[in-house]
């Protein structure tokens, strides 16, 4: 893909994986160029009430699209899954997706993480895992028998079979200087849920130069506007939450009680509530200007097919790509 490219976010914290299958299926028929999935062992908070595993809703959206670019967003291979295990299973949906799929891996949270008991370790040790990781993962996308014996991971005589005929990009998630050097040294793309210009320069100062940059923006669309802030305050709260908390909180309700006295302003921040095209377009925009070119929209709520309307009709025609 290249120029501006408009992608769709599908929450896997708050739809089944019935229903994330036939958004992707719209999404693409909405002209949507590219989507990422999240993969969550638990909601946020429980009132999102869903955690569908991803790896099985990918299997359904390669057979329900054609043309959609389909990511994870993202992908911890530390401590719940073993790199192995994530190394074989995105072959495997690359070879249902040919040069459809790409892997995006992040350090992941203590939410998703600690389910395994494996402990939770401090995020530069973590930072250090997910190197390792990568490493593993393109190894075993080389084919043949692998074996590792690293700081933070073995194999032993492990050879994936089904590969696809050209490996899936490998992008990785960042939200500060460190992740973002490694990112640029490593991985083929970035991925931020923030617009954040020192992360793009971090990025391109450890070799990231040209390789595309992916931003998640969040919205709610409805024609009531009261409406939308009120299922955002209480549905999706999650960009109020400080950067640090979201990834040390061990359980949804840990993230209700934060989220119970963000004031609603807080509640709120950084997620757009409105109705007007115009409002999206300048969103999307704000983040074009910061260095990213590939924005993926996630719309908070049940109401997918107005936003899908929405966006096909009066935002995605601005962005030719």
């Amino acid at each position: 893909m290249s120029g501006t490219q408009i992608g769709y976010h599908r929450s896997c914290e708050e739809h089944p994986a019935g229903e994330l299958v036939g958004f992707a299926r719209r999404a693409e028929e909405a002209g949507f160029s590219f989507a990422l999935i999240s993969d969550h062992f638990h909601p946020w908070l429980d009132v999102q009430g869903h955690a569908p595993f991803v790896w099985s809703v990918l299997g359904g959206i390669a057979r329900a699209t054609e043309k959609l670019q389909v990511g994870t967003g993202v992908t911890a291979p530390l401590l719940r899954i073993h790199p192995a295990i994530i190394a074989q299973a995105a072959a495997t949906v690359a070879t249902m997706m040919p040069g459809r799929f790409f892997l995006g891996v992040g350090t992941g949270e203590n939410l998703n993480e600690h389910v395994v008991g494996r402990g939770w370790p401090p995020f530069l040790v973590r930072l250090g895992m997910l190197s390792e990781a990568i490493d593993v993962i393109r190894e075993l996308w080389e084919g043949g028998v692998s074996g590792h014996r690293g700081k933070h991971f073995t194999v032993e005589g492990a050879r994936i079979f089904d590969l696809p005929d050209e490996a899936p990009a490998l992008l990785m998630a960042a939200s500060g200087e460190d992740s973002a050097r490694l990112a640029g040294q490593k991985a083929d793309g970035l991925i931020s849920v923030a617009a954040d210009p020192g992360v793009i320069a971090a990025f391109d100062g450890a070799g990231g130069m040209g390789k595309p940059r992916y931003v998640k923006l969040t919205v709610c669309f409805d024609e009531d506007e009261e409406e939308a802030r009120r299922l955002v305050r209480e549905t999706w709260p999650m960009s109020g939450i400080p950067g640090r908390l979201m990834s040390e909180l061990r359980l949804p309700t840990d993230f209700g009680e934060v989220a119970d006295v963000l004031t609603a302003d807080r509640a709120l921040k950084g997620t757009l509530c409105s109705r007007d095209a115009e409002a999206h377009i300048g969103h999307l925009n704000k983040a074009l200007e910061a260095g990213f070119d590939h924005i993926y929209v996630h719309q908070v709520g049940p109401k997918q097919e107005e936003f899908f309307n929405f966006y096909e009709k009066q935002v995605i025609p601005s962005f030719p790509t």
